[in-house]
């Protein structure tokens, strides 16, 4: 630990506002990763439950249903429900709000992350210009071009641009894998929201 700490603090002033970066990039990984986990629901089993409460209790049946399902799935229906009475043109419509509703839930807070994985790098290599400023005026100062003179300077160069450059990986694994689990959920919504609609016009067919 002292080791690492001590790497860190060759670092210079700029290794301070990296870390910053990396504590909010972890803070919204581990709020997005919880908010993501808790939306994703089996959406095949939840439809079955979805029709077996239409067929026997109706739409109040179902429409508890969706309310007792944590997910935006659950929240989709549950607002087309809602607009059963006004025929399916408005369940859906209501279906598409509530559909964009939900998405903008889903990618809400990535963009700190994109701006974590721009803005990383770009202080890593802002430290990486201080370093190189202070090599210079201490060759300036010394008038000679030794080893042992530059050694600091480049070393602090090195460090901020490597610790830069590793803040940078580790969000923008995060992100990748948030936006593929976004898309996942998004193909579900689309998927079961279309079975849904079928589903009320078959009843609506039936009953006529």
């Amino acid at each position: 630990m002292d080791t690492l700490f001590g790497f860190f603090i060759k670092g210079g002033f700029m290794m301070w506002p990296i870390l910053f970066l990396l504590i909010v990039g972890l803070a919204v990984s581990i709020e997005r990763f919880v908010t993501l986990m808790r939306a994703s629901t089996n959406t095949s089993e939840f439809l079955k439950r979805i029709k077996a409460a239409l067929q026997e209790g109706g739409v109040s049946a179902a429409a508890e249903e969706c309310a007792n399902t944590r997910g935006p799935v659950a929240s989709i229906f549950h607002a087309g429900l809602l607009r059963v009475d006004r025929g399916i043109d408005h369940v859906e419509k209501a279906v598409m709000n509530a559909g964009t509703v939900e998405m903008a839930f889903l990618e809400k807070n990535l963009i700190w992350l994109s701006f974590v994985m721009a803005a990383a790098p770009m202080l890593g290599f802002m430290g990486t210009v201080a370093g190189m400023i202070v090599a210079f005026e201490e060759i300036a100062a010394a008038n000679d071009i030794s080893p042992a003179i530059v050694a600091g300077g480049i070393s602090q160069a090195l460090i901020t641009t490597f610790g830069g450059l590793v803040v940078a990986v580790i969000i923008q694994f995060f992100h990748n894998f948030f936006i593929a689990r976004i898309d996942k959920l998004i193909v579900d919504m689309e998927e079961s929201s279309t079975e849904f609609v079928d589903t009320l016009i078959e009843m609506q067919m039936t009953k006529n």
